[in-house]
């Protein structure tokens, strides 16, 4: 995920991010076992659900949006060649099928990749999709003008790099292939066994190409999925999506599309979408939010209220918020500085800052302590829930500080309770009891994102996170410590500038795994390795609370996400 913050933002407005939603229309949906609140707990087809969030759905176009799994809100109109188990906690974090009949078919080295699309699938006009379509989303992903969707795409595909999409080459891309109208066929420059995972992210949205309006073409997409757009106002402040009475549930096992509507309305406080859940009156009693969490003060509210807290959907999305260390810079290039100061961190008064327990998980390791992502319990500088200033100022008067010293703190001004101010000041509380002296440097977000992404600007000591473009520990370590994958000149997120010749060959040997439980065992043992290095000092793994209104049910929350599926839950 190139962009943490931005992400996560997008997966929880889209999806993020961020993410983070059978028959024709005429027939119903299977029911399943509900979760949620109401009289009757069994989830109904009908009714309008409304999403209440605070950033708008901008850059609604399949080849702009940059998501987890396909996104939320998206992924009711845009179907991908695969996309997440629909399903609660870890059974949601497996890649499934959406357009294609399996999660693809590799040759022996992972390089070539085979779909075949399932029989019958539909646009919101009637009109076959087929694999030429697919193809044509992709390219178009390249033009300039419509850029923001995920990068993965133009360093994986053979002669992807310089391709400027279909509107300046229209010879396309022969990277792609379309022997028929059901088969489609990717080549790579090197093996990528996590292709099935990219194959969610919304650029593999079919596109017809006579349909296509260019950078007009968000304005009204055309649909894929259960529900098509009727109205996109103010570029995503409000979307309202209706049936797709082409959507037929005989080819989307996942998406319920139990509401007849969907009334997406954006820009609103964040304040004012908790007091509006809470209250649940009128059309809000049938609402949710996709990017608005509980904070501190409203979670400790919410908690003494026995139905408002069963309203409370609780969920875990693969994010670590870490300290970050640039190597290059004094006193930070002396491994024991930094083992001190992984020593005196005070996880308690870290996770204490972030809004308490509910909100945050103290983390050791860099990997989220989820399965999916490999994650392998350690603490190399095990210093217990306070930090340990004694061992702490051990390490530094072996690095020649006895009396101690003082370093700079770097961090966002954004009140976002990860890289922003209460953590910088937890951080320089515990530190403090070691002998360092931490001056806080709190930057504006647009100037923090900036400073610490450039090589030429990066500080030695700042505030970081980083969160997952799919569950796997590949898009998670790679981007990070993957010396190859430093950027001199733009955006770098190799933060400790690691460029190791053993680190580079096993995160290639773990990306020809197209055994994917292997590979997560391989990305937690090379987490493990990584962290000896002491490049990073992981804090604390987020929690969400979001509240969904009283008349909602059939609460689904994946550790894909995160967050509340809007694709299965019920209004009636």
């Amino acid at each position: 995920m190139r962009q943490p913050s931005v992400i996560a933002r997008r997966v929880a407005a889209a999806s993020v991010s961020l993410v983070l939603a059978a028959g024709a229309a005429a027939c119903g949906p299977e029911d399943n076992d509900a979760k949620g609140a109401g009289g009757d707990s069994t989830p109904h087809r009908g009714g309008t659900l409304t999403v209440l969030n605070a950033n708008p759905q901008q850059d609604f176009d399949p080849a702009r949006l940059y998501t987890s799994g396909g996104g939320n809100v998206p992924s009711l109109v845009f179907r991908t060649l695969t996309t997440r188990n629909r399903e609660d906690g870890a059974a949601g974090t497996k890649v499934v099928p959406d357009l294609a009949t399996d999660t693809g078919r590799p040759d022996k080295d992972a390089t070539v990749w085979t779909y075949t699309l399932k029989k019958g699938l539909k646009y919101e006009d009637g009109t076959p999709i087929t694999s030429a379509d697919i193809k044509y989303g992709i390219e178009r992903s390249f033009a300039p003008e419509l850029s923001g969707g995920a990068p993965y795409l133009r360093d994986w595909l053979v002669g992807a790099a310089d391709y400027q999409g279909p509107y300046k080459d229209d010879k396309g891309l022969d990277a792609i292939e379309t022997p028929d109208e059901r088969t489609i066929v990717f080549h790579l420059n090197k093996p990528e066994g996590e292709f099935p995972y990219l194959a969610t992210q919304t650029q593999f949205t079919p596109v017809p190409k006579a349909k296509d309006t260019g950078t007009k073409y968000e304005e009204h997409p055309v649909s894929s999925g259960p529900y098509k757009v009727v109205r996109n106002e103010n570029d995503g402040e409000r979307l309202i999506l209706e049936r797709n009475p082409h959507w037929s549930a005989a080819t989307d096992a996942g998406r319920k599309a139990y509401p007849d509507k969907v009334d997406v309305r954006s820009g609103l406080d964040s304040s004012v979408i908790n007091q509006r859940l809470s209250a649940s009156q009128g059309a809000d009693a049938a609402a949710v939010t996709t990017d608005t969490n509980l904070g501190p003060a409203e979670l400790a509210k919410v908690s003494g209220d026995r139905d408002l807290a069963s309203r409370v959907g609780t969920g875990h999305f693969g994010y670590t918020n870490y300290i970050a260390f640039n190597p290059r810079i004094k006193p930070f290039d002396d491994v024991k500085v930094r083992q001190a100061i992984s020593y005196a961190i005070d996880r308690s008064s870290v996770v204490n800052a972030a809004g308490g327990s509910a909100l945050a998980e103290p983390a050791t390791t860099f990997l989220p302590n989820q399965k999916s992502f490999g994650y392998t319990p350690y603490d190399h500088f095990p210093a217990g829930e306070a930090g340990d200033p004694a061992k702490a100022k051990e390490l530094l008067k072996e690095a020649g500080h006895p009396d101690g010293l003082t370093v700079t703190l770097t961090h966002s001004n954004a009140r976002d309770f990860e890289t922003s101010p209460e953590i910088a000041t937890a951080v320089q509380d515990a530190l403090k009891k070691a002998g360092i002296t931490v001056k806080l440097q709190g930057l504006e977000e647009n100037d923090y994102s900036d400073k610490i992404h450039d090589v030429k600007s990066e500080p030695g000591f700042f505030l970081a996170h980083w969160g997952a473009d799919w569950p796997s520990g590949g898009p998670f370590l790679a981007p990070i410590f993957d010396g190859r994958q430093i950027v001199e000149d733009g955006a770098n997120f190799n933060t400790g500038l690691l460029n190791d010749k053993s680190v580079n060959t096993e995160i290639d040997a773990i990306n020809k795994l197209t055994d994917l439980d292997q590979a997560a065992k391989r990305w937690g043992a090379l987490d493990r390795r990584i962290g000896e290095k002491a490049l990073t000092v992981p804090l604390f793994h987020p929690v969400y609370k979001r509240l969904y209104g009283k008349d909602v049910k059939n609460i689904v929350i994946s550790d894909w996400t995160g967050v509340l599926d809007v694709s299965q839950v019920a209004v009636k």
